[in-house]
């Protein structure tokens, strides 16, 4: 037996994850085991879940995190393959919820799947989210190959050098991430100063964050959202980096026409 059995709302967001999982993986962003998925599910948690016996002993997040006290995540299992999430995410991932002592949580379903090495990032980000206010419930970090290359160059590192370029490539991409490409130096993957500095950035009005020569993490209402975003910063890149292959320095829209943009649609930026 399932925790989806039954709740309907709780099984519509874990097949969202399911079908974002198959997206990384057809898109090449997902290699072996590459990339997280978190979702804050606190708001489907029904008395007979809280009423659930834990199916590991408490592990330890590795920080203190107060705003998540009583929350429950679905999370992408460690070594576990994207591919395989797509098709079963419970067999994959699990279910969490997080101990009164704000610094250890357990496995409440389906089975003990030990979550991403990389939950701390995920979940520092979301205590700060809920701190703030913020309606976000969903991050991924996933591989996207032209936004990764970019970031081998110290140019595209420059704070907002790459959003002006990959809003400049198609319209699109400042109507629908109208907040840009914030910027993170390398740091060792899964380690708490990755995490604080992804926090910073987020605080600087940014939803999707670059791990230099890593990956992307993003932040949304819901996982698709999330996914989208990132997919048409990605898709811009493709446009310049198509361009670039053909020989020429791509011209992009101008700066008066991207401001026009903004006052049209209200952009932020």
């Amino acid at each position: 037996m399932s925790i989806l059995d039954n709740r309907p709302a709780l099984k519509a967001e874990i097949d969202k994850v399911a079908e974002v999982a198959g997206y990384l993986w057809q898109k090449g962003w997902a290699e072996r085991n590459g990339g997280n998925i978190t979702i804050n599910i606190t708001e489907f948690v029904d008395d007979q879940m809280l009423a659930m016996p834990a199916i590991s002993e408490p592990r330890p997040i590795g920080k203190v995190l107060p705003s998540l006290k009583g929350c429950w995540f679905y999370c992408k299992g460690t070594q576990k393959r994207m591919r395989d999430l797509a098709r079963d995410p419970m067999a994959n991932g699990s279910v969490i919820r997080i101990l009164p002592d704000c610094a250890n949580y357990e496995i409440v379903a389906d089975v003990p799947v030990i979550p991403t090495s990389e939950l701390p990032s995920h979940l520092a980000v979301h205590d700060y989210l809920l701190a703030k206010g913020s309606p976000y419930r969903a991050s991924i970090h996933t591989h996207p190959i032209e936004l990764v290359a970019l970031t081998h160059s110290r140019k595209w590192m420059e704070k907002d050098v790459a959003s002006r370029m990959l809003w400049s490539m198609i319209p699109e991409t400042k109507a629908f991430c109208p907040r840009g490409l914030g910027m993170v130096p390398y740091m060792m993957p899964s380690s708490v100063e990755l995490a604080d500095a992804t926090i910073r950035v987020i605080d600087g009005d940014y939803d999707v964050v670059m791990w230099e020569k890593h990956g992307v993490f993003a932040v949304d209402t819901n996982i698709i959202d999330a996914f989208d975003q990132v997919d048409v910063l990605n898709k811009a890149a493709q446009i310049y980096i198509s361009a670039r292959s053909m020989g020429y320095e791509p011209d992009g829209m101008t700066d008066a026409q991207m401001q026009r943009l903004s006052y049209v649609f209200g952009l932020p930026k």
